[in-house]
């Protein structure tokens, strides 16, 4: 079976907010993903921008699997982004969002054109560090307060993986 990956568009919204609400014990307080018309509508208005790209990764039925974003992307010297995602029920622990991470990093290098990709992960949650560790990003180091989410300024693992590391 193969997924599909796409930009999100008004179209997905429904199938989007649906998602995430039925998703919440998945998503653990680990990210807060647009739970509103209005915060979806600003996700669009967001990734629209040349410096985020956005996909949702749709299984062979139509429902969403999950959403793999490439943000605060960097050219010139450093041709560099960040790796967000996000997976949603009830497909996790099938392997489809390693299937839609392993396509993402891939374009990002070659159809992006990017050579850096890090995705910085809170350390308790070890399904994602063990997801990205799967794909083969080397842990970098420790971020103290790095991100503040839901009001707290919270500690970050920094994964990474440059273009000449990548196994497609």
């Amino acid at each position: 079976m193969t997924l599909t990956l796409v930009h999100p568009t008004q179209a997905h919204q429904s199938a989007f907010l649906a998602a995430v609400r039925h998703s919440q014990p998945l998503l653990g307080g680990w990210v807060f993903p647009p739970e509103t018309p209005q915060a979806y509508a600003d996700f669009l208005s967001r990734y629209a921008a040349e410096a985020h790209v956005s996909y949702l990764a749709i299984a062979p039925d139509g429902s969403l699997i999950g959403c793999i974003n490439l943000n605060e992307i960097v050219r010139g010297a450093l041709q560099s982004a960040y790796l967000g995602y996000y997976g949603f029920a009830p497909h996790q622990g099938r392997g489809w969002m390693k299937k839609a991470l392993r396509e993402v990093i891939t374009r990002a290098f070659d159809r992006h054109g990017l050579h850096r990709l890090e995705a910085n992960i809170q350390p308790a949650n070890r399904r994602s560090i063990g997801l990205v560790q799967s794909l083969g990003l080397r842990l970098e180091g420790f971020s103290p307060r790095y991100l503040r989410i839901d009001g707290e300024w919270r500690d970050h693992e920094r994964y990474a993986i440059t273009a000449e590391e990548w196994d497609t």
